[in-house]
């Protein structure tokens, strides 16, 4: 009856949601945020990657069962029941508006490189990240097409700069600039394991093309290639521009640099460089901020849809978009920016990031555990495939592990006390579509009392 129902997104504009919120701020900033570990900080990457395509993997074999809007949320919900799949939803929901802010952080950081005022004062800094959260915020509120066709453009445009970036870099590198990187005190494993869940941050964000599953074509077939093109790709850009920046930017310098890839280019290309990678960033950090916005409302609307999250969420514009999730979203982001920079800049990223990865990693553990039971109770699938799922999954649901566990206890506190925010809207919810059917079961026996 809408847009909202007539599928507009083919492979390549899922392939785009997919890369364009994984090549986000992530790959922008976190060379600075991994900086202090050093080669831990390297190894991360590989491990985070690998567990990445495991997670993917997983996803990919729910999406050609269970083809709905929603992604994370309806594969825990067909898995595991309403509460799991309302937990789910909400956790979810927490770490895309968390992400909003954090991505704005750090487009804020690169815009900074051509408006130097931006990033000299908080206050400049909060109103450029919240302008950009609402210009952003409109652009999915008035069409689900249009902003599609932003999110493939922008992709498309920050890939091809960070392929040169990565492939050329390694000529510029010096053995001498990988001998400043510093090695953590305490112990490897704990470094390792932290910083895994910064690296993480990256990563996240792959399942946003499994979201709005019916707003895409032959959902079945294209979302699992999208998610498989869209991470590898990204898994194998990330490790070789990580090491070409920690190869051309000595470690001190790069552990309070608020645009490592940029100051990577200036050493790299000249004084132009860092201009046209800071301005690749802010193509990519703006990219990667529509694809969280455009979750920020479809996650919530699915979970409406199903009578877990209040109908007002699930309210479509004329259009066919969910509006007042948009709305509701874009204020939190903004609030979470606002809030969070008395750390600064680097330090308001690097609280936002473990607490969006903490919140998106929980959800996508639920999602790998769905994954591993269906793999075991579908019989229609062969051996192999029922083994080939079945390994997946649990390589995904250890490595979701290892990352919430190095997400640290700040991150994890507060994720929790967010996570269970959440049980008393579930009850509300609950206690409503209760009385909803006793009343629907008092008229009936009231109908068969007259009808005798």
């Amino acid at each position: 009856m809408d847009e909202k129902h007539e599928p507009v997104m083919g492979f390549w504009r899922a392939w785009g949601l997919v890369v364009g919120l994984m090549i986000g701020s992530g790959v922008f900033m976190l060379p600075t945020v991994l900086a202090p570990y050093g080669w831990i900080g390297v190894g991360s990457w590989l491990i985070t990657g690998t567990g990445t395509l495991a997670l993917a993997f997983s996803l990919a074999a729910l999406a050609k069962r269970i083809p709905k809007v929603g992604g994370p949320y309806a594969y825990t919900r067909a898995g595991f029941g309403d509460f799991a799949g309302f937990l789910m939803a909400w956790g979810y929901w927490v770490s895309v508006w968390v992400a909003s802010a954090a991505i704005a952080v750090a487009f804020v950081g690169y815009l900074g490189v051509f408006i130097p005022a931006v990033t000299a004062s908080p206050g400049a800094s909060i109103a450029a990240g919240v302008g950009i959260i609402w210009v952003l915020t409109y652009l999915n509120f008035h069409s689900i097409h249009h902003s599609s066709v932003f999110q493939l453009v922008t992709s498309i445009a920050k890939v091809l700069p960070l392929v040169l970036l990565g492939t050329l870099g390694f000529v510029g590198a010096r053995g001498e600039v990988y001998d400043t990187m510093v090695m953590p005190s305490g112990s490897p494993l704990a470094a390792l394991a932290t910083a895994g869940a910064l690296a993480m941050w990256a990563f996240v964000g792959f399942e946003v093309g499994t979201i709005p599953a019916g707003d895409i074509k032959e959902p079945k077939k294209t979302i699992p290639r999208a998610l498989i093109a869209g991470v590898g790709l990204v898994v194998v850009l990330y490790l070789a521009v990580t090491v070409v920046v920690f190869g051309l930017v000595p470690s001190e310098q790069l552990m309070k640099s608020t645009s490592p890839l940029a100051d990577a280019a200036s050493v790299l290309l000249g004084p132009w460089g860092a201009g046209f990678v800071a301005l690749v960033a802010l193509v990519a950090t703006a990219s990667a901020l529509n694809c969280n916005i455009l979750a920020v409302g479809q996650m919530p609307m699915a979970a409406a849809m199903d009578g877990l999250f209040p109908q007002a969420f699930g309210q479509l514009t004329k259009r066919g978009t969910p509006g007042v999730a948009f709305l509701v979203g874009a204020v939190l982001s903004s609030a979470a920016l606002m809030m969070n920079y008395v750390k600064g800049l680097v330090g308001a990223f690097e609280f936002l990031i473990l607490l969006s990865t903490l919140t998106t990693v929980v959800p996508l553990s639920f999602s790998a555990g769905a994954a591993w039971l269906f793999a075991a109770g579908d019989k229609s699938l062969s051996r192999r495939e029922r083994l080939r799922d079945g390994i997946t999954a649990v390589l995904g649901f250890l490595y979701s592990l290892w990352a919430i566990g190095g997400a640290g206890t700040e991150a994890v506190y507060w994720g929790f006390l967010l996570l269970m925010v959440g049980v008393p809207v579930y009850a509300d919810m609950r206690a409503k579509a209760n009385a909803l059917e006793d009343a629907v079961d008092a008229g009936e026996a009231a109908e068969e009392a007259a009808a005798e």
